[in-house]
Parts: structure tokens; sequence; C-alpha cells
């Protein structure tokens, strides 16, 4: 088996999830701060959770998956 290639698809999984996470975050973010903020400081704010939420979430995805990937070829060899 080749490990490199399941630990980039690992990663390369996670950051599919931290863009999913980041699309949500930034409709459901902007949708609430335009009813406490004004514009453009609503859509600032919005887009920051949004990156930072995407981030965090594509990092421990990846990590989590990574982990898996490294423990599955341990158990394999």
């Amino acid at each position: 088996m080749n490990r490199r290639a399941d630990l980039i698809s690992a990663w390369a999984t996670g950051v599919g999830v931290g863009f999913i996470v980041f699309m949500l975050a930034w409709i459901v973010g902007a949708r609430v701060t335009e009813r406490i903020w004004a514009q453009p400081t609503a859509a600032i704010v919005a887009m920051s959770v949004a990156i930072a939420a995407g981030v965090i979430a594509a990092v421990l995805m990846g990590v989590r998956l990574r982990r898996s990937v490294h423990s599955e070829h341990r158990q394999l060899t």
C-alpha cells in the first residue's frame, strides 16, 4: 500500500471538509450578522468567523484522518 498517497488524500479530505464548513459558516454568519451590525461590518465579521471555522475544521479533520491512516499502516506492518 502507498502510505504517502493515503496521507495526501487524508489531508485533501480535511481541506474539503474545511471548505464545506467555511461555506456554511459564511451563509449562516452573513444572515445573523446582518441583523446585528450594519454593512460592511457584518460582512467582515461573518467572513472572519467563516475563515476561522474553515481553517480549524480543515486542520482538525486533516490531523484526525492522518492519524487514522498512520495507525492503519502501523497495524498492517
